[in-house]
């Protein structure tokens, strides 16, 4: 009987300088280079070195890309923009964050664009505008180790305390040669309402800005919204504008939308 630990499938052997070994998602490899020479000596000849590996590349950009293209992520849609923002910003700090060790982290300078391109569509999708307007207008710019680095920013203004900043971009893509583990407590996160839970808190009609029994109004998907020949009340044209299937509405307002009466007008 053959033991385990000699099966080739578990037992690899790699020949650093002529190729690489794989392990924790890195590559890892001796360098040789004669024509490197520092102080007189060669400074890279039997350096391990750890690179980014094409196949990670390639996996991490998969979920951006429709048809080997940049494109909208739909679930995304719905969201406010600092959502937006700050989902493709925590993806792409994860990743950064994790290959900083590489030599040639460069490299993910290509799943930047391809990520930078579907958050500035996804955001285009979501005002009906272009992708070079919502670069004009989240464009800002961050002060880094490295000196000022461009990115996108989404801030939601809070009166009397700091604004709410959702950034994508901004790293710098150096390697770092040390780097240290610090084992922190984790501390329960602070869990964001979602949007429809956040207009109900405000306890107040999108209509009429009433406040007497506040209540949901839901239709089963947007293009009940739009019927040819028939003019649109007020309700279903201010939902179709913001392109949401539900409405908070007051007692009132939710009647007269079930019983086909006219809501009260908009207030400004």
């Amino acid at each position: 009987m053959t033991s385990s630990w000699n099966s080739s499938e578990k037992t690899l052997i790699t020949h650093a300088r002529t190729g690489a070994a794989k392990f924790l998602g890195y590559e890892i490899t001796v360098l040789h280079n004669d024509r490197k020479v520092t102080r007189g000596r060669r400074s890279a000849n039997g350096v391990v070195s750890l690179r980014v590996p094409e196949s990670v590349i390639k996996t991490k950009k998969a979920p951006y890309l429709s048809r080997g293209k940049p494109e909208r992520r739909p679930h995304l849609i719905n969201e406010d923009d600092h959502t937006i923002v700050n989902t493709y910003g925590a993806e792409w700090r994860g990743i950064v964050q994790y290959y900083l060790l590489a030599g040639n982290v460069h490299r993910l300078y290509r799943l930047l664009w391809v990520m930078e391109t579907s958050l500035l569509k996804t955001l285009a999708n979501k005002h009906r505008s272009s992708v070079s307007t919502m670069a004009r207008k989240y464009a800002a710019t961050v002060n880094t180790p490295h000196g000022l680095r461009k990115c996108f920013e989404a801030r939601i203004e809070r009166s009397g305390r700091k604004p709410l900043v959702a950034r994508f971009g901004g790293i710098p893509l150096r390697r770092q040669k040390d780097t240290a583990i610090s084992d922190r407590v984790l501390v329960p996160g602070v869990v964001r309402h979602k949007e429809l839970v956040t207009r109900l808190l405000a306890d107040r009609c999108e209509l009429c800005k009433g406040t007497d029994g506040i209540s949901v109004h839901h239709v089963r998907q947007l293009a009940d919204l739009d019927r040819p020949g028939q003019p649109q009340p007020e309700w279903a044209q201010l939902m179709a504008r913001r392109r949401r299937k539900t409405l908070v509405v007051c007692r009132e307002c939710h009647n007269a939308i079930h019983s086909g009466q006219p809501a009260p007008r908009l207030t400004q």
